[in-house]
């Protein structure tokens, strides 16, 4: 086992991308010379070259356009846009062209684009540089969305989006980069699009993803303290959503809260709600609680930029509220459910 952090996690990522496959290179905004935004491309321009690091104009509906073109021409390109707020330029291509062309070819393109970009707030960074988009790609067909949240799933998800047909985006919240685990380099092969429980509990289950994780994963250990065991599950793929462990786990628990950095209002939260409701309506003990960030732009501020997040403590309230003066489920607790 080695420990790494999750920057280098995603630079060794890219590292054997580019040098196990001639197709693959990589481009965005200082990428090269720069070694990225939050340093995961540092050093690889030196070791590959610009023909395979290229630096692009800050005109991001450009170089993404020009990453579908060399996806259907036959190479294996990587874009990297610095932040998520700044995908809202290439909108046009990636919703009317990359996710489109396959279904309007009939068949005969396909994209096999790499899009990363780092997502989040809790850096200070103010309202048009700490958004949580993920559930705005999620919605759209034609894509795949990824949000690795370990340092495991930031080394080994790279290369699974690249054997892709179609395009894939991966989410990196940028929270994370700092942050280290162990790995496994002798590991086998990675399948991201499924969920993955993360902890055991037999009380209520949380729902998340993305740098969401490591709050779930406090809270369920000061919950744990209180005696409320609390399972965790970390979502790993937004589209397509593997649904079928968060219901499973929810059918045990007989409770769900859901993380979503996002806003609440029409997003990806209600979405997992949804779900959870339909496949456990007669097994859930109350209704799915959600925990997302507040309904306004992400203030600058400290103090208030973390009242705005999701944050363990609120995740801890939340759980406490859900399960309510119900006796853990190790006890005499009562199955009758609102739903009945």
């Amino acid at each position: 086992m080695t420990t790494i952090s999750y920057r280098e996690a995603v630079r060794e990522a890219l590292r054997e991308s580019l040098a196990g496959d001639p197709r693959v290179f990589l481009m965005g905004e200082d990428v090269g010379r720069y070694g990225g935004a939050y340093a995961c491309s540092l050093g690889l321009l030196e070791e590959f070259g610009p023909d395979r690091i290229r630096d692009t104009p800050l005109c991001e509906a450009t170089f993404v356009g020009a990453g579908i073109g060399a996806a259907i021409a036959g190479m294996r390109p990587i874009v990297e846009v610095m932040t998520i707020n700044f995908s809202l330029l290439a909108l046009d291509q990636i919703v009317n062209s990359a996710a489109t062309l396959r279904h309007m070819s009939g068949g005969q393109l396909a994209v096999p684009l790499v899009v990363r970009m780092a997502s989040g707030g809790g850096r200070q960074l103010a309202a048009q540089h700490s958004h949580s988009l993920e559930g705005w790609y999620a919605h759209v067909p034609g894509i795949k969305v990824l949000a690795p949240a370990t340092v495991t799933d930031a080394r080994r998800m790279l290369g699974v989006a690249l054997a892709d047909p179609d395009p894939v985006f991966i989410f990196e919240h940028a929270m994370l980069y700092p942050t280290e685990g162990q790995i496994d380099e002798s590991a086998g092969g990675c399948d991201p699009w499924h969920a993955m429980i993360c902890r055991v509990g037999e009380d209520a289950t949380l729902v998340t993803y993305g740098g969401s994780l490591p709050k779930a994963v406090a809270a369920a250990d000061t919950l744990s303290r209180e005696g409320i065991e609390v399972e965790v599950i970390d979502l790993r793929c937004l589209r397509p959503l593997d649904l079928d462990p968060v219901v499973a786990s929810v059918r045990k628990t007989g409770r769900a809260v859901v993380v979503d950095e996002g806003w609440q209002t029409c997003g990806l939260s209600a979405e997992l709600a949804a779900g959870i409701s339909a496949g456990c309506f007669s097994r859930l003990e109350g209704p799915v609680a959600r925990v997302c960030s507040a309904e306004v732009p992400i203030p600058y501020a400290k103090q208030l930029e973390d009242a705005a997040l999701p944050s363990p403590g609120r995740i801890v309230a939340t759980v406490r509220e859900v399960v309510g003066g119900h006796e853990p489920r190790s006890g005499s607790r009562s199955r009758v459910g609102w739903g009945r």
